[in-house]
């Protein structure tokens, strides 16, 4: 496809890969709040065969060149799991993506969306949803507020300009998430403090630490009530046991036991709460690379991390509790146990939650009640093809 001097091409092979993976270095390089991802974590993501994505989804990526120089990229992308979800949860039949969108102007922009549209029609789909880079569970949604302060660990961050070059090309607003801050170091309000305590007193609850020596079979008990609590939300796509396997993998180094909790009502796991310590605070000096000291650099941060930032990016209480008061008070329970935590062992000062889905009304109202405020908003889109 040609537009003027403007040539978009499949990628094709290593040198190919390795420009679309380093094009954002070129993108971003005047933007001091962009965090350089590790490149090898982007070439895993990128990897049939390195992520279990793959062996429910295809996908193609595409390079935008002026001559010699590369000026955007983009993927299209369909998961088969997510064209099995019923059509009103937001996926469904004939849904395929785009993601991975970096552009140099809105001529290169719209080229490369509508390459993606092509490829997606090409094979049977007949409706797009996106940015999402590549599964709903990594990075998805457009930046469309909060540009001005570093994204946590696992959260994406692009160009304002983008929100233009999308909807130009006629994509319309399908669905909003949003990230919540929340000062750490405060108490919680009177309110919230006598609900934390009641629980505390009820000898049904518990609230307990995952064990990291045996985190394969944590794990499973996290996804079982993630797939669960969140099998009705809009958006949702079940995660495989390969997915929990690798993600676990992936996430280990930085699974610390104090900040991820497992809530038991009656001696049965019924919620969990993840909380990371925000990675891309040691990721952004390293410039994507752990070569030749970053690797020291970021085993010596992992030790015993100091960290103003907590990112909760998962939480969820079992379907049949989230109409009860008792899921407000086990989500109340398990932020405050991270909350002391986090302040006394990580010196942490700062919390992010999310993302959360716009008429997610029970998280919405939660983040609400502990005077948190909307730091970041992410836009989906749709279009029909």
């Amino acid at each position: 496809m040609t537009q003027s001097d403007l040539v978009i091409t499949p990628v094709s092979g290593k040198a190919d890969l390795k420009a679309f993976i380093d094009l954002p270095w070129s993108i971003y390089a005047n933007d001091p709040n962009w965090v350089p991802p590790l490149k090898a974590e982007v070439k895993a993501l990128l990897t049939p065969g390195d992520n279990p994505f793959f062996d429910h989804a295809e996908a193609q990526y595409f390079l935008a060149r002026r001559g010699s120089q590369v000026v955007g990229r983009i993927s299209a992308h369909f998961d088969r799991l997510a064209l099995a979800q019923p059509a009103e949860q937001g996926m469904g039949p004939g849904t395929g993506n785009f993601g991975l969108f970096e552009a140099s102007d809105a001529d290169v922009g719209a080229a490369l969306i509508a390459m993606a549209e092509d490829w997606l029609r090409a094979r049977g789909m007949t409706r797009v949803l996106g940015p999402i880079s590549l599964s709903i569970w990594e990075e998805p949604g457009l930046l469309i507020q909060g540009h001005d302060h570093p994204p946590t660990v696992m959260m994406g961050h692009n160009s304002p300009a983008y929100q233009a070059m999308i909807e130009g090309a006629g994509y319309a607003p399908a669905k909003q998430l949003k990230t919540y801050d929340l000062d750490i170091t405060s108490s919680f309000p009177p309110l919230i403090q006598r609900i934390v305590a009641s629980g505390q007193k009820n000898p049904r609850i518990r609230i307990r630490k995952v064990e990291k020596a045996k985190f394969d079979k944590e794990a499973a008990i996290i996804l079982s009530i993630l797939n669960d609590a969140w099998g009705k939300n809009w958006g949702f796509v079940p995660i495989t046991d390969a997915e929990v396997v690798h993600t676990g993998k992936k996430l280990k180094p930085i699974v610390f036991e104090d900040l991820i909790m497992i809530a038991e009502l009656d001696d049965e796991p019924v919620a969990f709460m993840m909380t990371l310590p925000d990675l891309n605070e040691a990721l952004g000096p390293l410039d994507g690379s752990l070569f030749p000291f970053g690797w020291a650099k970021l085993l010596w941060w992992l030790r015993k991390p100091k960290v103003r930032t907590m990112r909760v990016p998962l939480m969820g209480v079992v379907q049949r509790l989230q109409s009860s008061r008792i899921a407000s008070q086990l989500a109340f329970m398990m932020i405050e146990h991270i909350r002391l935590d986090a302040v006394a062992h990580y010196g942490s000062t700062r919390g992010e939650i999310g993302w959360v889905l716009d008429d997610n009304q029970g998280m919405n109202a939660i983040a609400e009640a502990i005077n948190s405020t909307v730091n970041k908003v992410y836009q989906i889109y749709e279009k029909p093809l």
